[in-house]
């Protein structure tokens, strides 16, 4: 059994649900709707219902804060990888290499993963990252230079890399 906890973070894009584990955020992502539902499909996949604790994630919401002030560019945080494998995984750790405020393409993230013809993986390992945000997923686009989806919430993606591009501006 695993033990894991969870609290939700107000942000501009949303509420954002946090969950730990004893190794660290097993996920973190903005959310639609009723709670309920997230809740129980991680109670699902971690095989135990996280408890709910406003202390979930150590400073996290002291690291959120910041980013969306323009004042972060990186997070520094432990993460669960135990329910990311495979290629998704090496997807993920590739994406987190993409800098603050740039983009790479699907195609991009999957040469530098090791696997240069699997784009659309690395599509389906952004859609399905347990880590938004701290895994900056936001900043992949497709070929072409168009934003591509962001768990159905382009808006959010949009947002995402504006705020980035705004930061630097601001910091120049």
């Amino acid at each position: 059994m695993t033990d894991s906890r969870f609290r939700i973070h107000p942000s501009p894009v949303g509420d954002i649900l946090i969950v730990t584990t004893a190794t660290g955020i097993v996920e973190l992502h903005p959310f639609e709707g009723p709670l309920g539902p997230h809740i129980e499909r991680i109670a699902r996949e971690l095989h135990r219902a996280p408890e709910p604790d406003d202390t979930a994630g150590g400073d996290i919401d002291r690291q959120l804060d910041e980013y969306f002030a323009g004042d972060r560019r990186e997070f520094d945080v432990s993460l669960d990888w135990s329910r990311v494998r495979g290629f998704t995984r090496a997807a993920l750790e590739t994406v987190r290499e993409i800098p603050y405020a740039e983009t790479a393409s699907y195609g991009e993230v999957a040469a530098a993963a090791g696997s240069p013809r699997a784009a659309r993986a690395v599509g389906t390992a952004c859609a399905t990252t347990p880590f938004s945000i701290i895994v900056p997923v936001h900043r992949v686009v497709r070929s072409d230079g168009s934003l591509g989806e962001y768990g159905g919430r382009s808006d959010v993606k949009r947002f995402l890399l504006d705020l980035e591009l705004d930061a630097i501006g601001n910091s120049t």
